[in-house]
């Protein structure tokens, strides 16, 4: 067994079965970082003291025979923005260098619980609001498949860490498609649970220590297998502490037991955000091979107006986004809201979203719910949804100030910068379950993922179409020069 390449899930049962031990695990992890991750600047915090003194204790509590839970002594890394107790969160702001946790995040406490061993902690864009990942804390990360070329953002440096072997398993979070996108640039698998399932509280942002629950954003696992995704989904999901006086969580089993029970709609390429014609052609394989293998594959969307329903959610981001804005960005933002001209550009969009008044915000709040029934509906008649991730591979690194002046090529055509979170926002606004899978590479060896969308709360049955699907065409491969 290569330690290297090895799903969590097997790697927590090889330690069970004590076939290696967790200070060995923890040893060869070290050693890889050490060797590799220099060009990719994926890990950009360790802490292998305290790690080494967990994994001795895990050892001896294995040899007496002391379960800790289904991650017993499985070595690995999370996102930069998730308080981890002693260790930097800053965000990639240089105004938080000093800002060392006091207390883990709820997610990383669910992790530890479970017996998980933190040793390190994945770089992120400023604020984690970018599709690119870099900072003036930690500096650039590179595409682990080309070093000219970004992971993604804003779970970057997790995608890149999973992609490049220098972690079995990652925890990251996801507002515009931060675990997805970043899952599409490298190669690799992430899911993007149902509103609500994990709590958010010790990210950053919010501020250091707040409470809130963000609307729209989720945490959520990362991976280089499918099966892992479940396994990470079943350790964190679950109420806050006010919440877990009341209740607990008891997600729906896969809809299907086989893929020959499935219905499976398919939107490769859409007129609200085209998408490079290469992913478009990967996602219908993908859907075709699932045919082949016995689902009930058809072309559906659900009966609303994707590019309404996508505004909607720009303008409910940058409300969300805007509670932490100093009072200066604000002023300006209200003054190219009322000085707008095209109230269709998403420039625009976001300066009114962001200075929106509550009731307005009340207002789009009643529209989610409409697209909400309206996927509602479309579940009855389907099990998941396939779609996009993104409407581009993973791009050259450009890191002009204004995301607004940048721009991505695709099919020849220069579009938007922030066009590129059209399919991840399309999905997370309405609070669905997106799981991120590998499909292949385009013809210059770039990876492309695909959203495999279900019912809210039913999480598993996306995984589970993420599993049968990896069967048929492969999961997971390591970039050039990385195996």
């Amino acid at each position: 067994m290569d330690p290297t390449w090895t799903s969590a899930t097997a790697l927590a049962q090889a330690l069970k079965l004590r076939r290696i031990g967790a200070v060995e695990l923890l040893e060869h992890q070290r050693r890889r970082v050490e060797a590799r991750n220099a060009g990719i600047n994926a890990v950009v915090v360790t802490d292998w003291e305290r790690a080494r003194a967990r994994a001795e204790r895990a050892d001896v509590a294995f040899a007496q025979g002391d379960a800790w839970g289904p991650l017993h002594g499985v070595s690995m890394t999370v996102k930069e923005s998730f308080d981890v107790e002693g260790l930097p969160t800053t965000s990639g702001s240089a105004g938080l260098k000093d800002n060392v946790a006091t207390r883990h995040s709820d997610a990383a406490q669910r992790l530890v619980d479970a017996g998980a061993i933190v040793y390190g902690k994945t770089n992120v864009p400023l604020f984690t609001g970018d599709l690119q990942t870099y900072n003036e804390v930690y500096g650039t990360t590179n595409n682990p498949w080309d070093l000219s070329r970004g992971p993604g953002g804003s779970s970057g440096g997790a995608a890149a860490a999973l992609a490049a072997g220098l972690t079995p398993l990652e925890l990251g979070s996801d507002i515009g498609g931060s675990i997805r996108n970043p899952a599409h640039f490298c190669g690799v698998y992430g899911h993007k649970p149902s509103y609500g399932l994990i709590s958010l509280r010790g990210h950053v942002p919010g501020a250091p220590g707040s409470w809130v629950q963000p609307d729209i954003g989720v945490a959520g696992p990362m991976a280089r297998h499918a099966e892992d995704l479940d396994l990470g989904l079943s350790v964190m999901a679950g109420p806050n502490e006010w919440d877990a006086v009341g209740w607990k969580v008891d997600l729906p089993p896969p809809r299907g037991e086989g893929l020959k029970d499935y219905r499976i709609a398919v939107c490769p390429d859409h007129a609200f955000c085209r998408v490079d014609s290469e992913i478009a052609d990967l996602v219908v394989a993908a859907a075709d091979a699932l045919a082949r293998a016995g689902a009930q594959v058809g072309a559906a969307t659900p009966k609303l107006e994707f590019g309404d329903s996508f505004r909607r959610f720009y303008g409910m981001l940058s409300a969300t986004l805007a509670s932490d804005y100093p009072d200066k960005l604000m002023e300006r933002l209200a003054g190219r809201a009322a000085t707008a001209v095209d109230p269709a550009s998403l420039d625009t969009v976001f300066a009114r979203g962001a200075t929106q008044s509550h009731a307005a915000y009340l207002r789009a709040e009643s529209g989610r719910q409409n697209d909400r029934a309206v996927w509602a509906s479309f579940f009855r008649d389907w099990d998941v949804f396939l779609c996009p991730v993104i409407m581009t591979p993973a791009f050259p690194h450009d890191q002009q100030a204004n995301q607004m002046a940048r721009r991505l090529v695709v099919n020849g055509e220069l579009r938007p910068y922030m066009d590129a979170v059209g399919w991840a926002g399309l999905i997370g606004n309405v609070r669905l379950p997106s799981t991120a899978v590998p499909i292949g590479r385009t013809k210059a060896g770039l990876p492309v993922g695909m959203q495999i969308v279900g019912p809210y709360l039913e999480d598993r049955t996306c995984i589970d179409v993420a599993k049968h699907l990896a069967g048929l065409i492969g999961g997971f491969v390591a970039p050039p020069g990385y195996a």
